[in-house]
């Protein structure tokens, strides 16, 4: 097993967590802005809810990938010696696209969602340009390309170090050939695992982006819409599992600080993983149960597999914590309560996505608020905890806050109170109104769904309060960072 060599040059990624945090506060403030007025608490005019909310979506699935892949590079470099200028390179390329997306949507007007299914880019029924709509896809292709850098440079230099693709997701030790003590870490195998799965998401994404591309500019260039959207998909949901995915090795490698036991890489862990690996490529056929096109061995499979895809997650990651956890005291401070809320949240919100994975259900549910109930869950108590965790980590000691863990001071207590409080009642509002068939991406509602919208923006407001209370100690903590 390679060990740790040198502490990585963390000055970079604590930029980008600056810009992530300050992000991700701004689109929660748009998310608000579209509850409010679904409350009919203000009233914007419904070409700019659209826009706002193709932002939000987009740029919130973007900035989750961003902190998962800054957690990724941060504590790979541990391991292994990454080039930092790729590093750069990609963190250039996403704000090249952050630019191009914004400007395609709050200059040309296009409202298209972030998922740009073919052919509503091309079908703006008069509210965007084809070059707003062409702006947009290569925003997404300069992200795209960017993770793909990031990815390929991380995947070499694992490859490298543990011996192949094998060695890096500790098959030998899965298949009862290799000893524990000789498996890569549990953050390598899961990096090699995300690794994987998001440059073949990237891949889908990239050849439906350029074929929409060349289709907005010659419209005889025929695209199979069905195609398409399975592609589109692909990318998709890939993406933004991997953004979890990657997020978690801020789990495991920073829990063992506060325990003080490794997080080992068992059989288990290993078979997990690989299964991780195969289920998050192929579980994407539940966005579309409700596509009567499409196979119906595909539409089996994606409920089949939406069943199991929670278990390693699961076995893995929570039922491991728990243990740890358990294993001796741990005197609680703001990373590592944020990194357990992260686990949790990601864990309750595996619940309601495999209840919409299921095809009798999803015929009636798909489209309502349920879908964003779950997948809020995933990101605010899930993902975003996690990136919050990391951030307060990287401060720990500016903050005088020991490796090992203070007791949270009355601050950080408001702070992680607050956003739990409103995350879990935003969350709720969604699932509840799914279970009422409110319709989701409506920027009207009717009087009788007007309530349920009010009372989520209650808790919207006390999620951008906690998330600005983080940001804030981070940024306090940069301050009195003297290597930072």
């Amino acid at each position: 097993m390679v060990e740790a060599k040198y502490d990585p040059q963390a000055g970079p990624v604590k930029v980008t967590m600056i810009i992530a945090g300050v992000v991700l506060i701004l689109l929660m403030t748009f998310g608000l802005i579209m509850r409010l007025n679904q409350a009919a608490l203000i009233e914007i005019e419904p070409a700019l809810f659209y826009q706002i909310m193709t932002a939000h979506g987009a740029g919130m699935v973007g900035t989750a990938g961003l902190t998962g892949a800054a957690v990724l590079w941060y504590f790979m470099s541990r391991y292994v010696p990454l080039v930092g200028a790729v590093y750069n390179v990609f963190l250039g390329l996403f704000l090249l696209g952050v630019v191009l997306i914004l400007g395609a949507i709050f200059i040309g007007g296009y409202a298209g969602a972030w998922t740009f299914l073919f052919p509503l880019p091309a079908m703006s029924g008069g509210l965007w340009t084809s070059g707003a709509a062409a702006t947009f896809l290569l925003g997404y292709v300069s992200i795209g390309v960017g993770f793909l850098v990031m990815h390929l440079e991380v995947g070499r230099q694992l490859i490298r170090a543990y011996g192949g693709i094998s060695g890096a997701m500790a098959w030998p030790l899965a298949f009862g050939k290799g000893r524990v003590e000789d498996a890569p870490p549990a953050s390598v195998v899961a990096a090699m695992a995300s690794t994987i799965f998001n440059v073949i998401g990237v891949v889908f994404g990239a050849a439906v982006l350029v074929a929409s591309l060349v289709n907005l500019l010659v419209p005889g260039f025929e695209v199979d819409a069905l195609l398409a959207k399975n592609m589109i998909y692909i990318f998709g949901h890939i993406f933004i599992n991997a953004s979890i995915y990657m997020a978690v090795i801020a789990v495991y490698e920073i829990i063992p600080e506060y325990t003080g036991t490794p997080w080992k890489t068992s059989r288990v862990f290993a078979i997990s993983w690989s299964f991780v690996l195969l289920f998050v490529i192929a579980v994407y056929p539940h966005h579309l149960l409700q596509d009567v096109a499409m196979p119906a061995w595909a539409l089996v499979t994606g409920q089949i597999v939406s069943y199991l895809s929670g278990i390693p997650l699961l076995a893995v990651t929570a039922f491991s914590l728990l243990l740890y956890l358990r294993a001796g005291p741990i005197k609680w401070d703001l990373a590592s309560s944020l990194l357990v809320l992260g686990v949790a949240g990601w864990s309750v919100g595996s619940i309601p996505a495999i209840i919409d994975g299921m095809i009798v259900v999803n015929k009636v549910m798909h489209n309502t608020q349920w879908v964003p109930g779950h997948f809020h869950i995933y990101l605010i108590l899930g993902e975003i905890a996690m990136a919050f965790g990391f951030m307060a980590w990287l401060v720990r000691d500016a903050r005088k806050s020991a490796p090992t863990g203070t007791r949270m001071g009355g601050l950080d207590r408001l702070a992680i109170g607050t956003y739990l409080v409103g995350g879990a009642g935003f969350t709720v509002m969604f699932l509840v109104s799914g279970a009422m068939s409110i319709p989701r991406r409506w920027a009207v509602h009717a009087p009788e769904w007007t309530s349920q919208a009010g009372i989520a923006s209650l808790f919207a407001v006390l999620v951008i309060i906690g998330s600005t209370l983080f940001v804030i100690s981070y940024l306090r903590g940069l301050a009195g960072d003297k290597d930072a």
